[in-house]
Parts: structure tokens; sequence; C-alpha cells
């Protein structure tokens, strides 16, 4: 999941969501901290740094970039080029801190520009660094194209029961739209290379160790690190945490109850006031959020880019919108510009992205320009990883039985966010089957101890993962609790905030199961 760290909405557009692309896993899973000798022409690499382009950068930002194997079992072949951002330290250096923000698909460069203040506090001894993982942003970014959004618009539950291998065949139609347009960097995606990407960048950043904080997905790609680099884990902060052992089926219907709640916490608090765009009586309310669902998915709105804004972007906008309390003001307004003026623009901005979708550039070429970034990368990426760290493959037959009873559960989970959510776990039907190593290996690490934070009131990453997986990692793991609202804790709880700052600075770990209350400046 895409932790929301600013409460900023991102200037750029992006459509939500978009059909996934297919991921096919490179070969060789290493569980050694020593490269092999034919990937050393990767280490030892030095980057050189200099200011960001853009008239939205920070002065102070700088950017680079290093250079990966497309495929690690074949690294005398094709590379790609990661994009990075820092900020230099400003207190004694003791090297770097690498920050992944979640998604899978969040743009570390991008984010980190936008949020760089929620983390100055560690430029007392890191040079805090982000980066655009393989497929996303500049880094080679996946796309599908101009494939539709929802490869079931048109069909109405209904007629996908009545006729299931029909829309399968949508699937695959839209899978090949994601192959065409996204280049061969899309075999090659996943979290196992992701992970394999950033002992490179600890590396080329000159430190031993990796020190990292990840949120949401990043709490997967850092546990994934451990497991196949465990000799060189620092201090390691994982915020938001995701599950490592159940199928996107089961994530899919906690995601869609987690918005949910969500959902109607944020009517409850809009119907207090009389500009709310969906009234002033919270039952209503959500009776008339499930309506423009219906309403947009039968005739869509255009947008500026000539596309057309239907009930699932709305519903996938609306996601984005949920993630922070800080943000609801905004989703207000934006709401109200929709439904009033037919304007989807402040929608769009919940999620981020590009402006175009340019044809596909050779993965050697260097970085993505900014503006080339394809319009759907977010949603494709977040699709391609996923889909790649999944090993289940039901068969279309399978599918075909189970289609009836899967949609009722997610609708009864949330008839607002219960298809959109079920349609993104359809997509990795008839791609290759994804890895088997985050199940099966990921577990009983052998590392320094590492900090778990989990937030009771999440709506994308339920506490009980944090716990699931701290049982699942072994000694290593330390659990913090933090006893508040919204997704991921260092962000929006000061108390949060002050304990993950005091471990990665200093070392200092709180006890396990200690907890930070609900007041955000409490512990």
């Amino acid at each position: 999941m895409l932790a929301k760290l600013s409460t900023r909405p991102s200037m750029r557009r992006c459509a939500l969501p978009c059909a996934a692309g297919l991921a096919l896993l490179g070969a060789g899973l290493p569980a050694a901290d020593e490269p092999a000798p034919d990937l050393a022409r990767f280490y030892g690499q030095k980057v050189t740094w200099s200011a960001c382009e853009g008239e939205d950068m920070p002065k102070d930002l700088q950017c680079g970039k290093v250079t990966v194997p497309l495929d690690y079992a074949r690294p005398g072949k094709e590379t790609l080029d990661l994009a990075l951002a820092r900020y230099r330290a400003t207190g004694k250096p003791r090297g770097s801190v690498l920050l992944n923000f979640g998604g899978p698909g969040g743009q570390g460069v991008g984010q980190l520009a936008l949020a760089g203040k929620d983390f100055m506090g560690l430029t007392n001894g890191y040079d805090v660094v982000g980066f655009d993982p393989r497929g996303v942003g500049r880094s080679s970014p996946v796309s599908c194209g101009n494939a539709p959004d929802d490869p079931l618009d048109g069909a109405d539950g209904d007629t996908v029961l009545a006729d299931p291998q029909a829309a399968l065949e949508k699937l695959r139609d839209a899978a090949a739209e994601c192959t065409e347009h996204s280049g061969p960097v899309l075999r090659h995606i996943g979290t196992v290379n992701a992970a394999r990407d950033l002992d490179v960048i600890r590396d080329s950043l000159g430190d031993d160790k990796l020190n990292y904080l990840g949120f949401s997905y990043g709490s997967r790609l850092g546990a994934v690190y451990a497991a196949q680099f465990p000799g060189k884990v620092g201090r390691m902060v994982l915020d938001g945490v995701d599950t490592l052992t159940e199928p996107l089926s089961e994530q899919g219907v906690v995601t869609a109850q987690g918005q949910q709640t969500a959902l109607e916490n944020f009517l409850a608090w809009c119907t207090q006031d009389i500009a709310c765009p969906f009234g002033q009586n919270p039952r209503e309310a959500r009776e008339h959020v499930v309506k423009v669902v219906e309403s947009l998915d039968r005739d869509p709105v255009p947008t500026d880019f000539g596309e057309a804004f239907s009930g699932q972007d709305f519903a996938g906008a609306l996601a984005q919108g949920l993630f922070s309390r800080e943000l609801w003001p905004s989703l207000e307004r934006a709401v109200a510009q929709l439904l009033e003026d037919g304007d989807t623009s402040r929608m769009e901005a919940f999620a981020s992205g590009g402006v175009a979708h340019p044809p596909w550039r050779a993965a050697h070429g260097g970085l993505t320009d900014p503006q080339d970034v394809p319009l759907d990368n977010l949603p494709a990426a977040l699709m391609a990883v996923n889909c790649a760290d999944d090993p289940d493959r039901p068969a279309a037959e399978q599918i075909g039985r189970d289609l009836g009873r899967l949609r009722a559960r997610y609708e009864r989970a949330s008839p607002v966010f219960g298809r959109y959510r079920l349609t993104q776990v359809l997509m990795c039907y008839g791609r290759p089957k994804g890895t088997d190593f985050i199940r099966d290996e990921v577990k009983d690490l052998d590392t320094p101890r590492m900090l778990l934070v989990g937030t009771r009131g999440d709506p994308a990453t339920p506490y009980r993962w944090t716990v699931e997986t701290a049982e699942r990692l072994g000694s290593s793991a330390v659990v913090l609790d933090n006893r508040g609202e919204g997704h991921t804790g260092y962000g929006s709880s000061t108390c949060v905030h002050r304990k993950v700052d005091a471990f990665l600075l200093y070392g200092t770990l709180p006890p396990d199961g200690s907890s930070c209350g609900s007041e955000n400046d409490t512990g």
C-alpha cells in the first residue's frame, strides 16, 4: 500500500485504476551477503550528485542515479538506471538512511521532494535518500498504454457471472497491452529484484550496512532485503507493516473493509459541514457515494486528457484521499468540484503519476524524463509487483466457480471499494506464477533487531499484520503499538516519529510491545 506522508496532493495526475502489467520474476534468489563475481561491476559505483531539475524541486535536494542489471541471472546483458534523490546530512555524517514510501509503485524521488520536511530530523546524522524502484517513476516506468482502466467496464456483475470466461479474456487482453507498453523491465519487476537493487544502492552510497525506513509496501521490501542480505542489515524500521503470507484475494478484502471504515469516518466528519457535497445525513451520504460510483460507471465524465473518469476511478481517488485525516478537507472540495462542475482535476490529483503515454524507451537508455512518466505508472507498477510477489494462479475453471462468492464477499466488505479491489485481484489471472520466495523464505531472520510500527486504526495495513509479521520474522522484530488512526504512524504521531528517529539516529529501541497513545504527542 502507498503510504501518504505528505498532506499535499500531488500536482500530477493519474488515472486510477489501470490494468496491471505482466510480471515475470527474474531468476536467481541469493541469500548471501557478498555479491557474486559477475555482479562486481555494479558494486563500487559512486553516485554523481547534482541539483534536481524542475521548478518545484527543493533547492537543497540533490539527484543522481545508480545502474543495476535488468536481469540478475544475466548481469552481463542489459542494465537499467534507478533515480535517486537525497538531502545531505547537517550533523556529523554517519552514512545514509534509505526511504521507501510504499505502493508498490510510489515514486521515491517525487515524494521526498514533497515530504522532505518530515525527515529533516534524520539529517542530524544521515543523508536521507529516496529512490524510484525499477519500473517506477524515472526508473524505466511500466505502463499499460491505452488499456481500459477496468477490463470489466461495460459488464455489470450479473453479466460477468453469466460469462466469466469472456471477462477473463478481457483480462488477458489487458495484460497484453501492459506487455506491449512496458518493455523488458516488466519481466524483471517484483520485490525480490527490488531488494537486490537496494543492496547495490547501499553499496553505491558507501554504506557497509543498510539503514532503512520503509512504509506500507516498503515494509515488505525491507523484510525481503533482510532475508536476502541478513549480514548487511543496519537500523531498519518498518511502518504500516504489510503481510508476507496472505494471498492477494485476502489482502483485497482486508483493504476494502479498512477503506469502507475510513470512508464512513470521513462522511461522519463531512456531513457536519453545510458545504459537504453528500449532504448532512451520514446514512444518506453513504448511499449517495454508492450512487455516484454506479452513475460514473454507467456514464463516465471526460477529463482534460481525453480519457473517461469512471466510478472505479472515483473509488480509487477516494481511497487515496482517505489515507490521512489531514487530506479530508481537500477531498471534500475535490468531490464537490466533480459533482457540481463535472471537473475531475482535483480528484485525479489524489493519485501520483505522470502526464503522458509515451512509447517505451530502451531500458539501457538512462532515466526517463519526468514529463514522460506514463500517466498510469502507479497502478500499473502496483499490480505488476503484487502479481510478481504472489504465487497463486487459480485456473479459469476455479475462478469461474469462485467468482460469485468472491464478488459477494467483496461487496459485503465495501459497496464502494469492493469491485475496485476485486478487479485488482483478478488482474493476476493469466500472468506467470509469482515467486514463492517471500512466503517460504522470509521468516526466522538472523539480523540485528528491527522496529515494526503498527497503527490500530490503519485502513490499509491492519494492526494484526504487524503482529503476524513480527512473529514470522522472529526474535529480531520489536513491535511498537501506535494506538491512533490513519495509514502508518511516522507522519501523524509525534510519539512514533520521536521513537523512530531515536532508533535510527542513536540505536535506542523502545521495549517490545510498548505503545504510543491515541494522542499524537503521547508516549
